[in-house]
């Protein structure tokens, strides 16, 4: 039981890390509709499976009860997204890769 919940805790933390790597990407290079489909697919997705329903209820609303009227305002909403996923980030303990001679290289140690 404790081995299945260790496992569903980092494939929710390395969900969230490759969502984040995957949204400052299309932020840095103004893709809008990338960055549309990861806000309303992706973030709900993460959200829902990591248990952050207060997460995906936003990123519902910010395209079906307030849509943004310019690109400046939705860079904004998607730059708190992020900011709010980093928060989230930061509550994850932080995993290293050990490799040596007795265990396998992707061995996670705590």
């Amino acid at each position: 039981m404790l081995q299945s919940n260790m496992n569903t805790a980092l494939t929710t933390q390395l969900g969230l890390e490759d969502l984040l790597a995957d949204l400052h990407c299309a932020r840095r290079n103004e893709e809008l509709g990338r960055l549309a489909l990861l806000a309303y697919c992706e973030v709900r997705g993460w959200a829902r499976q990591a248990g952050k329903h207060d997460i995906a209820d936003s990123a519902t609303k910010m395209f079906t009860e307030h849509p943004c009227i310019c690109k400046e305002e939705f860079l904004a909403r998607i730059d708190r997204v992020i900011s709010t996923l980093e928060c989230h980030q930061q509550g994850y303990p932080q995993f290293r890769y050990q490799a040596s001679a007795e265990t396998p290289s992707s061995q996670l140690q705590v």
